[in-house]
């Protein structure tokens, strides 16, 4: 419990009707969540307007509302805040609650297209064997000290996310490593936090469903690097055409990273096969259990971050070269046939296309490379086709399928997906609505040392439908048909 004028520290407000000498018990932006004597702060959201449910919050127990616009009937006994940005005040009031915990500990974000996920959870494991108290947000889990919190978006609403810091501070952590989306950058989710550091893996086609143009997805991204501190790092991947554009008006250190141009830290590959990654990161020769190029990126971000937060060089590769990534990307195993079966999370084009050319660069002889693949309902369409293409491109044969159709219907989603389909490679193409079967044919049409990637869920242990999620996961299914061959 804190008082008003506390929690309103440094917040721009056009007017205050009442007094802010009085105690709020909690923050609230959902109204079903209001509680006695809690602050509600009404947000316009993309589908709700929190506007819509003040008086409604007003007599669930809200003694102080946030907001934009004030509604018709305003009572004598709640305070009122007028703001020009609700979404922005809430991070603000949200960090003043819990008595701003950002930074109270070194937080590095992670943002950028693919491998946000990787990097922050290589991030947390490394600094945890090096004998850190740390914390962890990610799409996959949250994290404090090996303590599990599902996690239900990439990055939490500022509430969330303040109060999940804030656990982190009273249990003792040094660091805290997240993943940064653009999503959670453009709804202001990270507003007030304060970050020693932000990591950029690259850009690609997505979330076009939200942002509506590239151009807006990466403004988003860049906004995140345009708002550090000048005492913090932000650190790119030199090689993404999109690397330099976020260092451009960032006030704090540049540092680069890299595997084709110079950089401030760089690597070479030597070896990329199923066994791991053979790297030399700044001229020494490490052997590590991650496997394709892409995760020679991801690797390589960590250690400069790692490098940037001023570790031991020789423990942080020695500690590296023992790890795995996160559950969910590129999780292999091998059938007693010898058919190797991958699971990953890859669901836009670029990272369709990495999973499979990497599995194109490390294959021997002349093993058929077979990809199940969906597309997620409710969200961009345009990259379905493209998707299609890239696995068409990159396979042998392509089996169309489910991903999570969610209200949509999945027979659409796999016409829009078959639209990117090259008429020549049709006859290499099936379409099965049911992603179990799809997973079960692709198995039954390898052969000894062939390759089934099943792409798109990746950790994930459901598939929505209508908005019921039951219980699914392609690691899970693809043992047990591997079971049955035997």
């Amino acid at each position: 419990m804190r008082y008003l004028s506390d929690i309103i520290e440094g917040l721009a407000f056009t007017e205050l009707q009442g007094s802010a000498d009085i105690e709020i018990t909690a923050i609230v932006f959902d109204s079903r969540k209001v509680v006695p004597g809690c602050m509600f702060v009404a947000v316009k959201g993309t589908m709700v307007d929190g506007h819509d449910y003040i008086l409604q919050a007003i007599k669930d127990g809200a003694v102080a509302v946030i907001c934009e616009e004030l509604p018709s009937r305003v009572t004598g006994e709640v305070d009122f805040l007028m703001v020009a940005d609700s979404s922005v005040a809430l991070g603000l009031v949200s960090a003043n609650f819990y008595d701003n915990p950002s930074s109270k500990l070194k937080l590095v974000g992670v943002t950028g297209t693919n491998g946000k996920t990787t990097i922050a959870t290589m991030l947390y494991k490394l600094f945890r064997d090096l004998g850190y108290k740390c914390g962890l947000l990610s799409t996959v889990e949250n994290q404090i000290n090996g303590e599990v919190i599902p996690a239900t978006h990439t990055t939490p609403d500022p509430v969330e996310l303040n109060k999940l810091l804030n656990e982190m501070v009273e249990q003792g952590c040094d660091y805290c490593f997240m993943e940064v989306s653009s999503h959670a950058i453009a709804q202001h989710r990270i507003a007030s936090l304060k970050f020693t550091g932000a990591i950029f893996s690259n850009l690609t086609h997505d979330h076009l469903d939200y942002h509506k143009t590239f151009e807006k997805y990466l403004k988003a991204k860049k906004t995140f690097f345009d708002e550090l501190p000048s005492n913090a790092f932000a650190l790119t991947n030199i090689d993404d055409k999109n690397g330099n554009v976020m260092l451009q008006n960032t006030k704090a250190h540049k540092k680069t990273y890299g595997l084709k141009s110079m950089a401030d830290y760089k690597a070479r590959i030597l070896e990329n096969q199923f066994e791991g990654l053979h790297l030399q990161i700044d001229s020494e020769e490490v052997w590590f259990k991650m496997v394709g190029t892409f995760n020679a990126y991801n690797l390589l971000a960590v250690y400069s971050a790692a490098m940037l937060l001023e570790q031991d060089k020789t423990k942080i590769l020695t500690s590296l070269s023992k790890l795995t990534g996160a559950r969910g990307r590129f999780d292999y195993i091998i059938a007693p046939n010898k058919v190797i079966g991958i699971v990953d999370y890859a669901h836009s084009p670029d990272a369709i296309q990495n999973i499979l050319s990497t599995v194109h660069d490390i294959r021997k002889n002349e093993e058929k490379v077979i990809t199940v693949i969906g597309c997620g309902g409710d969200r961009d369409k345009t990259k379905r086709p493209i998707m299609a293409k890239a696995a068409c491109e990159w396979s042998d044969k392509v089996i169309l399928t489910s991903d999570n159709p969610r209200s949509e219907d999945p027979s659409q989603i796999i016409r829009d997906m078959e639209e990117g389909v090259d008429p020549a490679f049709k006859r290499h193409t099936l379409s099965i609505v049911d992603r179990r079967e799809a997973i079960k044919t692709a198995c039954m049409l390898a052969r000894p040392g062939d390759i089934v990637v099943v792409a798109g869920k990746g950790h994930e242990k459901y598939q929505e439908v209508n908005g019921v999620r039951s219980h699914f996961d392609d690691m899970e299914e693809l043992s047990a048909i591997f079971k049955e061959m035997n």
